[in-house]
C-alpha cells in the first residue's frame, strides 16, 4: 500500500499525482468519491492528473481522449487502450493506494524510454 496524503489535502474536484512505477494519479470527484488510475494516459506520455475531471472521467490534457475512472476503460479517442484502475482505501482519514498488478498500457514513447519494448 502507498499513503498517499490526508483525505483532507485533496478537494473534491482535484487530483494528485502519486509518485510509483509508474506513477499513479489518485482524483477525489465532486461527488466525493476517491479513485485511483495510472498517471500516464494509454495514447502519448501526459499526466492524467493534470486533465480535467468530470463526473467520473478524466480527460488527458493533449489530446482529450477520456478515461473512465471507475473502470479504466477508454470513452474518447485517439487512446485505445484502457488504464489501470487501483485498490483505494481511507484509513483514519489517510488516502491509501494498492497499485495493480496487471501489466501497465504505457504508450510507446514511454515503453521505449523505460526499455520495455512493446506490450502485448
Amino acid at each position: 500500500m502507498i499513503e498517499v496524503c490526508p483525505l483532507s489535502d485533496l478537494p473534491p474536484g482535484e487530483a494528485i499525482r502519486v509518485e510509483a512505477d509508474p506513477a499513479i494519479a489518485v482524483f477525489h470527484t465532486e461527488d466525493g468519491e476517491i479513485y485511483a488510475i495510472d498517471d500516464t494516459c494509454s495514447h502519448q506520455d501526459a499526466s492524467l492528473a493534470d486533465g480535467w475531471l468530470e463526473g467520473c472521467e478524466v480527460e488527458c490534457p493533449l489530446h482529450a481522449s477520456k478515461f473512465d475512472l471507475r473502470t479504466g476503460a477508454v470513452d474518447a479517442p485517439p487512446a485505445k487502450r484502457p488504464v489501470r484502475t487501483h485498490v483505494v482505501q481511507i484509513e483514519d482519514g489517510i488516502i491509501w493506494v494498492e497499485p495493480s498488478t496487471e501489466v501497465p498500457n504505457l504508450p510507446p514513447d514511454v515503453r521505449a524510454r523505460l526499455g520495455e519494448g512493446a506490450q502485448k
